[in-house]
């Protein structure tokens, strides 16, 4: 009970230290890059991207941002929020598929026959799945431990407070985790489900990669300055410090 106690009051503490819109903003990506990865965005017989890509990138900045200022702890316990989030979400999305009536897209079909196709896609796609439920939630959590690790890490030997400081960290750190993150997904359900050969997986895990990091990279500057006004403005300084008397 008493770890219980310390763990919400730790939570209680980080949430009113880390700024509001960039807890929501993590959340969000994390809800929305899992609903719109259902759309492809390009498919060959080797790899498939998904529209989910055009968001991810989002999440990992934000756990940079947080694992700068706060630690990787704070970056760690943020993104299990959000994933929780993302669990309730989907509960939510599934009851509400399973209630009678229909989608305004069914109203705008040619005919009842296509219109009730079209209900029954959207039910079908913001019900979701278990298997992709799972495997996403799965492999976000081993990526942020590999973010939050080695974002920490590097920064620990090469931030010297400067810009490119925060890309050395950032970079590297989304690089790999990034990589982690496509792979267990694909393995776990591309493979498993959807019939992906080994050869689909690693090219999409690695080609997926390439377009996150390259997203993340372009808004760099912003999280650097971000996390810059953070330390400046001293955000959050009492979980800092209640962190620190911890260790």
């Amino acid at each position: 009970m008493n770890a219980v106690k310390r763990t919400i009051g730790d939570y209680r503490l980080l949430l009113r230290s880390v700024p509001s819109m960039v807890t929501a903003m993590f959340i969000l990506s994390v809800v929305c890059m899992n609903l719109m990865a259902n759309k492809e965005l390009y498919r060959s017989d080797y790899f498939c991207l998904n529209c989910g890509l055009a968001l991810s990138w989002i999440s990992f900045l934000c756990m940079d941002c947080i694992c700068k200022r706060f630690g990787p702890k704070a970056a760690t316990k943020i993104s299990i929020l959000a994933m929780g989030v993302n669990i309730l979400t989907v509960l939510v999305f599934k009851l509400l598929s399973m209630a009678p009536g229909r989608w305004a897209a069914f109203y705008s079909a040619p005919d009842g026959a296509t219109g009730e196709l079209i209900s029954n896609g959207l039910d079908m796609t913001f019900g979701g799945t278990w298997y992709v439920v799972v495997g996403s939630c799965t492999a976000m959590f081993l990526s942020t431990l590999v973010n939050s690790g080695l974002n920490n890490l590097i920064g620990k030997r090469f931030d010297n407070g400067n810009y490119y400081g925060f890309v050395k960290r950032s970079l590297v750190s989304t690089l790999i985790a990034q990589w982690v993150d496509n792979f267990v997904f694909s393995a776990m359900v591309s493979h498993v489900f959807f019939g992906w050969n080994w050869t689909q997986v690693l090219i999409c895990s690695t080609t997926s990669m390439v377009i996150e990091l390259s997203l993340e990279g372009l808004f760099s500057p912003l999280g650097y300055r971000i996390s810059k006004g953070w330390e400046k403005d001293k955000v959050g300084q009492s979980y800092i410090d209640m962190a620190g008397k911890a260790a």
